[in-house]
């Protein structure tokens, strides 16, 4: 069941519906982790909801365009229907679509793409379908992640995304072997002295050798 919410930040509205997805707090965490260029031209891959690109949108000036990416046909369509009801379709596009079938009229287009990516290792087990896909890499892989990422990057782009921290050499490695270089780091744990959960990344592509560490944030759940 559809339900409409704010966003909390000014007039911003986003279409929910529990039994497809909804965001969480990564979400949320990875639309703030960095800033927007002038003229910046932003991807977000594994839409889900639109709620990254929406959020990044709106916490920032100075962005040109925003294309959500989504392969699950009712998420891209609600996506749509969110960009509609905030009245974004001069900036906003929704494309259903794998992020391995991207074509030609998205090489080289974008200066900033986004992911909350499904990282979870493992089947279905009991998990719904739908949600299973958005959380699980059932149809889309680290490597094929990154490698569209690659593909749809200006030269100096960033590619900014969350995941699990115990897979963040593997991360780390996938990346730079792609040539996209890893700048900035940061873990979140859920209380201080606790063991991190998830990795806020970004990379360049294209960019020099050396990362910066950022301090762990505190992610505190009520």
């Amino acid at each position: 069941m559809e339900i409409v919410e704010s966003l909390l930040i000014g007039a911003y509205k986003i279409i929910q519906n529990p039994e497809l997805y909804r965001f969480t707090s990564d979400s949320v965490l990875l639309a703030r982790f960095l800033k927007a260029k002038k003229g910046e031209r932003v991807a977000d891959f594994c839409a889900g909801s639109g709620v990254v690109g929406l959020h990044f949108y709106a916490e920032n000036t100075g962005v040109e365009s925003v294309t959500l990416f989504e392969m699950q046909k009712e998420l891209a369509d609600m996506s749509g229907r969110t960009v509609a009801l905030n009245g974004l379709e001069k900036t906003f596009r929704v494309e259903n679509m794998r992020l391995q079938d991207i074509g030609g009229e998205y090489v080289e287009k974008f200066s900033l793409i986004l992911c909350n990516p499904p990282y979870e290792r493992g089947g279905f087990e009991n998990a719904d379908e739908k949600k299973a896909l958005c959380r699980k890499e059932l149809a889309l892989t680290l490597e094929e992640l990154v490698f569209a990422a690659k593909k749809c990057l200006k030269f100096g782009g960033r590619f900014a995304l969350i995941h699990r921290a115990d897979r963040v050499a593997e991360l780390l490695t996938a990346l730079s072997r792609a040539g996209l270089e890893p700048k900035k780091l940061q873990f979140v744990a859920g209380k201080a002295g606790e063991k991190p959960y998830a990795v806020l990344v970004s990379a360049v592509k294209g960019g020099k050798k050396g990362v910066e560490v950022l301090p762990a944030h505190i992610n505190a759940k009520e």
